[in-house]
């Protein structure tokens, strides 16, 4: 990730120790470039990312970042959490572009998802540790950065393994990923979480209105709260997995809460270059004084040979002898590329379905092959949804580009079921190939379920035989503990107290009357179907009585198995 490499210090500290001392509390790291990357200073804490077996990578693949922290005041000590920054100070100066990509995305997001709130000041700290904000606000009129903020290669030496994901498309990479852009996506992660925040229709990592809105998107993944302390650490952890990390971005966080102000695009320094050579030609070695400087040899004829007898100490030369031959070391013939992927499999048993509003049990599921039939690994294969449920994966991504392992698969994220029953489609499409090959999974969202029902009123069950019963019968449905609505129930009267009389609808008792204009003798019926409202609750018609007396059930049930019985009392008339 980021702009700054080094380990910097900034002007102002009375005391470089207390100085060291506050940067020792992080990691100093490389920083990602135009034209290419640095080492970071410790890597080994940060997991390998994209492997086998592992975790899906943060957003920047846990690549290096920038370390420093807001400034010292003082005697070389860091600000108390009480103290504000100088207004106007060139440390709480943002670019005029890049603090307006901040505020738009806070903006859209308040918008689109109200719960999160994320603040601007969160993304302004994430962006001046990933990048400097965009190298100090170097950006042309459209918010993009002329050059790409590259991080360093991903190949696992000192940063994590991530195999390429995008043939290159976005870090020019097709070895491995690189972290991108203003906010330092790796390609796999933009391609789920990119988002168009300048409205040209077009998802940009180097734009910094497309960038800073995907990076608040990821923030508020998981229905966060970025305003619970637990919420936020893990928002800022998901993007990047270090403690270090975790404490910069707060601290740079907790100082543009205090204050910041709008500086030009581009009057900032760019991010500085790392210690040590950086990439550089070292200069020479310095003389030391006093040393002679070699004297150049110059033109003229060659020295002749002395002979013998000349006074020369020299000896006559031997003639040069032939070394015996010898047997050239075995050369290592190189490497072999596999053949490529060139059809995929559907590896489910058609089980791709979920009531609405919950997670689908299975996820979907293709195998790579080649040619022959064997499995091709490093493949990849995008998974993206369609259909009108509203299903989405996990974290609210509709596609997701995943890479095969040894074994072929390539697995999509868990499935969140939409708030709309009916079918969708998961379409996996094997990338890299000249012909498109394309596999279409078929799924379903069914009705939501309740898995809970209770009465809710006190209405006396209990009415004379050719009345009404008074009040009307209430419920309410939860799911998990949590209001179920739109959820159907079946209401059914049933003939006698106990279960043994049968659970078919009696033909006589209490009846609940259909709407329509028919005269109320043709819209009696003694089974109902109703749907749960916005909070789950359910509010049964009026019920009625015939003139027979006697003991009666009403049962409630709803889709998933909620149930409640209730006994019907049905007296002589007084």
């Amino acid at each position: 990730m980021a702009a700054l490499f080094g380990r910097r210090m900034r002007r102002g500290a009375a005391s470089t120790a207390v100085a060291a001392a506050a940067m020792a509390a992080l990691s100093a790291s490389g920083a990602p470039s135009a034209v290419g990357e640095q080492p970071a200073a410790s890597a080994a804490e940060r997991p390998s990312a994209g492997a086998s077996g592992q975790e899906d990578p943060s957003v920047t693949g846990d690549s290096p970042y920038h370390t420093d922290l807001p400034p010292l005041k003082g005697p070389g000590r860091n600000d108390p959490p009480d103290e504000t920054p100088a207004t106007g100070s060139a440390e709480s100066g943002i670019p005029a572009t890049v603090l307006d990509a901040y505020r738009k995305a806070e903006a859209s997001l308040a918008a689109s998802n109200p719960r999160c709130r994320v603040p601007w000041e969160l993304l302004a700290a994430i962006g001046k540790v990933e990048s400097g904000h965009a190298r100090g606000g170097r950006l042309d009129t459209n918010g993009t950065t002329p050059s790409p903020i590259l991080g360093p290669v991903l190949n696992g030496v000192g940063f994590a393994n991530i195999s390429d994901t995008d043939g290159g498309a976005y870090d020019g990479d097709t070895l491995h990923d690189r972290a991108v852009g203003p906010m330092q996506f790796i390609p796999q992660t933009w391609e789920s979480w990119g988002r168009d925040g300048n409205g040209d229709g077009r998802r940009d990592p180097n734009n910094i209105y497309d960038a800073a809105l995907a990076a608040g998107s990821y923030l508020c993944a998981h229905d966060r709260d970025l305003t619970v302390e637990r919420d936020l650490h893990q928002a800022i952890l998901g993007y990047n997995r270090s403690q270090e990390y975790l404490r910069t971005v707060l601290h740079w966080y907790d100082y543009y809460r205090k204050g910041a102000h709008e500086v030009p695009d581009g009057s900032q320094p760019a991010p500085g270059a790392p210690t040590g050579t950086g990439g550089k030609t070292p200069s020479p070695a310095p003389v030391r004084p006093g040393t002679p400087s070699p004297s150049p040899t110059k033109p003229g004829k060659p020295t002749k040979p002395a002979k013998p007898g000349d006074g020369s100490s020299s000896k006559p030369t031997p003639p040069p002898t032939t070394p015996p031959p010898t047997t050239p070391p075995p050369t290592t013939p190189p490497p072999t590329t596999p053949a490529p992927a060139t059809r995929l499999v559907d590896l489910g048993d058609g089980a791709l379905s979920a009531p609405a509003g919950e997670r689908f049990a299975e996820r979907p599921a293709v195998r790579a092959e080649r040619a022959d039939k064997e499995p091709a690994a490093q493949a990849k294969v995008r998974f993206t949804l369609t259909g009108e449920t509203g299903t989405t994966f996990e974290g609210g991504a509709t596609t997701v580009t995943v890479t095969t392992k040894a074994d072929g698969v390539a697995k999509a994220p868990a499935l969140l079921a939409g708030g709309k029953p009916g079918a969708l489609t998961v379409k996996a499409t094997l990338l890299g190939t000249t012909e498109p090959v394309t596999l279409g999974l078929r799924g379903e969202v069914t009705a939501p379920r309740a898995d809970k029902l209770v009465r809710t009123d006190e209405t006396e069950l209990t009415c004379e035989a050719g009345a009404t019963f008074e009040g009307r019968i209430a419920l309410t449905a939860t799911r998990d503990g949590q209001a179920a609505p739109g959820v159907a129930a079946t209401a059914t009267v049933l003939a006698g107290a106990d279960p043994a009389d049968g659970e078919k609808a009696a033909d006589q008792g209490p009846y609940f009357l259909t709407p329509g204009d028919e005269p109320a003798e043709d819209r009696r019926t003694r089974e109902l179907t109703l749907t749960t409202d916005a909070k789950g609750n359910l509010l049964l018609p009026e019920l009625h009585t015939d003139d027979t007396t006697g003991t009666f059930r009403l049962r409630v049930e709803t889709t998933g198995g909620a149930v409640v019985v209730l006994e019907l009392k049905v007296t002589d008339p007084a």
